[in-house]
């Protein structure tokens, strides 16, 4: 019973005396969010130190170079010990498909997940605003300094904070371009001033953008700048499972006072702490939003002010509007969207591991001369010319032998010395193919191209080329 859940109204005064603060801000302020502690706070962290393989990832070095290297001048991408070279970006396409498709599939189950717990612009502005608190301290005190005439000691804190966010938006700046640049040898270039120009200008972009969208812009970058926050209305219907406050139980609101006037009230006890809590300000409570990122702070706030006037926990929950409403809800295998997005995911992915599993260290191409089509050797023999092209996939030269079969009559012209091709380049070869006259039995005869090599390890590398030997009309 309701009267006797009400607590003294001592419990909760001072979020009260705190909640005249509160109010939804329309983008004419700064927000100063409240942080409380809490599982879904925890999650946030945890799944905000993701990023550290942003700015950790290129220091691993495999086989004595960087693991992972985008290396744009030479056209080619490092995985490990697998080289991706532009013939191969058809596998970009899938992976940009596949992590598309994520995106919508995660929303339409549990909202913006992404948006709450891993967007560079949430995770970038929480770290900003958390070394605001700690140097600034609690909300009520950030405004009051924020209002407050310009002293030494408020230019001190302000300072110290500001370069922080400036050392952060470098830090940011800089290991994005070590992605596309060997790391150490980054690091040793950079501040004397002999890294490329793309590279300091990277930075400073990297530095100024983190610093004014995380430091002053913030939540309205999800409001304004985010196409994201416009879409998800269409992405988003009643089984989607978001953080929702129950209205049937939750209204009327009011305040806390003597247990026999809890009678006529809900269990929501118009604190604001969910509006407080919240980095982007809205109030949960007048439903879905554009400015709700789904990051389930309010839950934390809302069931740790249920905790102290003795109600059950839950009041903002994740949950659906259909289970908000008493529907009956479908289990999440049976809806044929979640079949349709996995399907898709899948294939996607698929194709994806096939490209990395079927890359093979060189290609051979052949392209067969179209004019003339072939020519009457003097000794009666049929030529034709062919122009082989060898993509050398690994990251250093290699000599490789050509040879052709297919006829046994067949004499291969011009492959007497291997060809010498370049790391990360094609190479091209002309070479020409004989066969005497009175041995072609078809005007088209299929031949196969070989290429074989030795890499430095010693291991023998092979590739194959169909191709067709033309001859005259019999």
């Amino acid at each position: 019973m309701r009267n006797q859940d009400a607590s003294p109204p001592s419990v909760v005064d001072a979020l009260y005396r705190e909640a005249d603060d509160w109010h939804v801000n329309a983008g004419g302020e700064t927000i100063h969010a409240k942080r409380l502690s809490g599982p879904w706070r925890r999650f946030k962290w945890l799944m905000a130190s993701v990023w550290l393989i942003y700015f950790l990832g290129p220091y691993l070095r495999w086989n004595g170079q960087q693991a992972v290297l985008f290396d744009i001048p030479n056209r080619q991408y490092h995985l490990f010990s697998t080289t991706v070279l532009p013939q191969d970006f058809w596998m970009l396409s899938l992976l940009l498909l596949f992590f598309a498709i994520l995106l919508a599939v995660v929303t339409a189950l549990v909202g913006r997940a992404w948006c709450g717990f891993f967007c560079f612009q949430t995770v970038w502005t929480d770290v900003f605003t958390w070394i605001e608190e700690r140097l600034e301290g609690s909300p009520v005190a950030r405004r009051t300094l924020d209002k407050a005439p310009m002293t030494l000691g408020k230019l001190r804190i302000k300072a110290i904070k500001h370069g922080l966010w400036i050392l952060i938006g470098f830090l940011t700046g800089f290991s994005f371009v070590a992605w596309f640049t060997d790391a150490f040898v980054l690091w040793r270039t950079f501040f004397v001033g002999e890294a490329n120009g793309a590279a300091y200008a990277t930075v400073a972009l990297f530095t100024a953008g983190t610093y004014v969208l995380a430091g002053f812009l913030r939540e309205q970058t999800c409001f304004w700048l985010c196409p994201y926050a416009r879409i998800q209305g269409v992405m988003l219907d009643r089984t989607t499972i978001v953080p929702a406050y129950d209205e049937q139980r939750g209204e009327p609101r009011g305040r806390v006072r003597r247990a026999e006037e809890a009678k006529a009230i809900g269990d929501c006890v118009d604190c604001n702490q969910c509006v407080a809590v919240c980095p982007t300000g809205i109030d949960i409570r007048q439903g879905q939003q554009e400015g709700c990122i789904t990051c389930a702070l309010c839950i934390d706030a809302c069931n740790h002010v249920m905790d102290k006037v003795g109600r059950p926990r839950g009041l903002i929950r994740y949950t659906s509007l259909d289970e908000l409403e008493g529907h009956s809800t479908k289990p999440l295998l049976l809806r044929a969207r979640v079949w349709v997005y996995s399907g898709i995911l899948a294939l996607a992915l698929g194709g994806i591991l096939y490209g990395l599993t079927s890359l093979a260290p060189i290609e051979l191409k052949v392209l067969h001369e179209r004019a003339p089509l072939f020519v009457l050797q003097s000794d009666g023999s049929i030529q034709n010319a062919y122009t082989l092209k060898v993509l050398n996939k690994t990251p250093e030269p290699i000599a490789v032998t050509i040879s052709v079969s297919g006829h046994d009559q067949m004499t291969l012209v011009g492959a007497d010395t291997p060809v010498m091709a370049d790391p990360g380049n094609v190479t091209p070869a002309r070479l020409f193919v004989k066969i005497p006259r009175r041995d072609l039995a078809e005007v088209q005869q299929p031949i196969v191209f070989h290429a074989e090599t030795r890499l430095p390890s010693g291991q023998t590398i092979e590739t194959e080329r169909e191709s067709v030997f033309i001859g005259p009309n019999r």
